[in-house]
């Protein structure tokens, strides 16, 4: 439920294709009218080689529609596309929504790096339960980029761990993600890493599981989990 002030947001965001590190670019929100500008980590995007979008091209610019944006609308199936009742399934989504599949599939294409996530915003949610890609399993778990050789056996609805780093070099707000035997299988994505890391050292209580287990995609996308973490 990423609403606040009347809003329901989601994130733009774009992976460096050399450095493989995600960047929030900017944001997507709907209260009758959808807007969407530029911020957060463009400039740093900017200098890493990322290129504005053709219709958004200004970079200090608030852009507004009646309808989701055409090159956000593409990036979702048609309502008339054959088998949408299972691509709704998937989602579990009960009625064909634009906006909220583009926010539950993340509207990702094979022809770029960009992607929309669900946030997690200071708006009392509880519980927050979102579900990712766990970052970097190609580093840790032995699959050297072959996740159909990976070393460690995952299992759906397997429990995971949160472990939190202050002092990794990289992020100061990364969570690393271990198995039973405290063994590494990567890291929450670092959209989710500061508030994530913000919950549980205020004690928040939590649940991670693994969600689906996929060999046959990139070792970027071989592993989903649900993370579940309740407030008090």
């Amino acid at each position: 439920m990423s609403k606040k002030d009347g809003k329901d947001y989601v994130y733009l965001i774009w992976k460096d294709p050399k450095s493989r590190r995600q960047y929030r670019i900017g944001q997507l929100s709907k209260n009758g009218q959808y807007e969407f500008q530029y911020g957060f980590e463009i400039q740093q995007a900017i200098e890493k080689g990322f290129e504005l979008l053709i219709s958004f091209d200004d970079l200090k610019k608030k852009y507004f529609s009646d309808k989701l944006f055409s090159p956000f609308l593409s990036r979702v199936p048609d309502r008339r596309r054959k088998g949408i009742k299972d691509i709704l399934e998937k989602y579990g989504l009960d009625e064909y929504n634009e906006y909220e599949l583009l926010k539950k599939s993340g509207g990702r294409l094979p022809i770029d790096s960009i992607e929309f996530i669900d946030p997690i915003l200071d708006n009392g949610e509880d519980p927050i339960e979102r579900s990712f890609y766990i970052a970097g399993p190609r580093h840790y778990i032995g699959c050297d980029g072959d996740c159909c050789n990976t070393s460690i056996e995952l299992n759906k609805g397997e429990k995971l761990y949160l472990e939190l780093q202050p002092t990794n070099e990289h992020d100061s707000y990364a969570v690393k993600i271990v198995k039973s035997g405290n063994i590494l299988i990567g890291y929450i994505p670092r959209y989710y890493s500061q508030a994530v890391f913000e919950f549980i050292s205020k004690g928040a209580k939590y649940t991670l599981e693994v969600e689906e287990v996929n060999k046959d995609k990139n070792c970027n996308e071989c592993l989903n989990a649900t993370l579940k973490i309740n407030r008090n």
